[in-house]
């Protein structure tokens, strides 16, 4: 009576909501964070920029087959001790960065860190829908949500600044140390202020475990990413082979998850339930744009004009600075499809500037133009959460968020992929202008699908 009379009175307290918050900023700030470091990384372990770019990959790559993962194991073993799980293998993988003296070193303090952060999310979606239930309300407050994005979004572009400030201070090193008092902050903030989970369910063996959670649907999705991503740095060259195993790993995959009750994936789903698939589509896409203008114009500056690592991050702030100023009062607010079409609508702006600039564009103009994505970014991420959270059953919230995630991680490889087959064998304005060419294609196919959809809520 105690524990509903305080559900209804506030339940989403800020000791509550702080966590989550605070983990959830985890995985976009060492996503990003990296940016301004590949280059010295490849200076200094004598390897090639192109290379060093694994390092953004390989976290995309884990946290792409993690999320969904972890949203799984949190529906089956309590998404509390999941995410704790999840924090101290982002010390591991700090740890390990920081200590590294080799490149094969940095991978597996990556995938450590694509792990380990990607339990938050899920999590913290599954966490707050359990407490909605628990006070008997409909939907979580839009604020709640809305932070939620909010901590990802500033975090995911001032880990630009952050990184380059880290860099010119201490070394690339730091990039992996920053890690450590960031995890263990909020490992005491979960384990002090999140309630713990129920008892676990008795589990009689090792095969009800494996059946539970669907490891065979894991290790299929785990096979197709990674051969989805060999497709894209094939690029520009079609490899027939890589396309026909991808095929067939997909059509097997679907075989079993639809034979077996408690898919991993659950294929039934995207057929049914067609206005979530279009919404991890926009997704998907409009985070391919986003990430390509983050990657590509820092990389673009850094190489053809030689500014530093830590001013590039204060000119990307601004980016920063406006999305966090657009989640919140658009996810307050619930809405979704007016959002959507606007930030189409700013990509395609935006990215028409960029076909304008050269080497010899101020860099005030540069500043204007990321700040005109950051608006869009706000808009795009905020809306689409919201349409997840109103799209997905009661059943598969966990999952749903991790795919969620796993879509824009696609989106994030994509791009990777992109500026590396634009930018070779050198980086220069008219690669540049390709880029902002095929954003505005991406975005308009996006603008397309948000304007036909019917079931986006107005």
């Amino acid at each position: 009576m105690a524990d509903n009379q305080l559900y209804k009175a506030d339940p989403f307290p800020w000791k509550f909501v702080t966590p989550l918050y605070m983990g959830s900023t985890l995985n976009p700030i060492n996503s990003s964070i990296i940016a301004t470091a590949l280059v010295p990384i490849a200076l200094s372990l004598h390897i090639s920029a192109s290379k060093a770019t694994l390092l953004i990959t390989v976290l995309y790559l884990t946290s792409s087959i993690a999320q969904p993962t972890a949203g799984r194991l949190s529906t089956q073993f309590g998404p509390r001790r999941i995410f704790l799980c999840g924090i101290v293998m982002v010390l591991i993988g700090g740890v390990l960065g920081g200590a590294g003296y080799n490149f094969t070193m940095l991978i597996i303090a990556r995938i450590f860190i694509g792990i380990g952060t990607s339990t938050a999310y899920p999590s913290a979606m599954l966490i707050i829908h359990d407490r909605t239930k628990k006070a008997a309300l409909q939907a979580p407050p839009g604020r709640v949500l809305g932070w939620l994005q909010v901590t990802g979004v500033a975090t995911a572009a001032i880990g630009l600044p952050i990184g380059g400030l880290l860099l010119d201070t201490w070394g690339w090193r730091m990039t992996f140390l920053v890690n450590i008092p960031v995890a263990m902050t909020a490992l005491i903030m979960v384990a002090v202020w999140i309630p713990r989970d129920g008892n676990l369910c008795k589990i009689k063996n090792i095969k009800e475990i494996i059946y539970d959670i669907d490891i065979i649907g894991i290790v299929y999705f785990t096979l197709i990413i990674i051969s989805l991503l060999m497709f894209l740095y094939s690029l520009p060259e079609i490899s027939i082979k890589i396309l026909a195993i991808s095929g067939c790993l997909i059509i097997a995959a679907i075989k079993w998850e639809t034979r077996i009750k408690r898919p991993f994936i659950d294929v039934k789903m995207f057929l049914s339930n067609l206005a979530l698939t279009r919404t991890y589509l926009r997704f998907m896409l409009m985070t391919l744009c986003m990430y390509t203008v983050l990657y590509g114009i820092t990389t673009w500056l850094e190489s053809t004009r030689a500014v530093s690592p830590a001013y590039i991050g204060l000119l990307m702030l601004p980016m920063s600075v406006a999305s966090a100023l657009v989640v919140e009062p658009v996810s307050k607010r619930n809405l979704v499809k007016k959002p959507l079409i606007i930030s189409s609508i700013l990509t395609v702006f935006a990215s028409l500037a960029i076909l304008m600039a050269n080497i010899q564009t101020a860099l005030y103009n540069i500043t204007f133009i990321t700040f005109l994505f950051g608006i869009a970014m706000g808009l795009m991420l905020s809306a689409n959460q919201t349409a997840l959270y109103m799209q997905s059953s009661e059943n598969n919230i966990g999952v749903t968020a991790g795919l969620f995630r796993t879509f824009g991680y696609i989106g994030s490889i994509g791009s990777s992929a992109l500026i590396g087959t634009v930018f070779t064998p050198a980086v220069t304005d008219a690669g540049m202008r390709t880029i902002a060419l095929l954003i505005i294609m991406t975005s308009l196919v996006s603008l397309i699908l948000t304007v036909m959809d019917k079931k986006i809520s107005r």
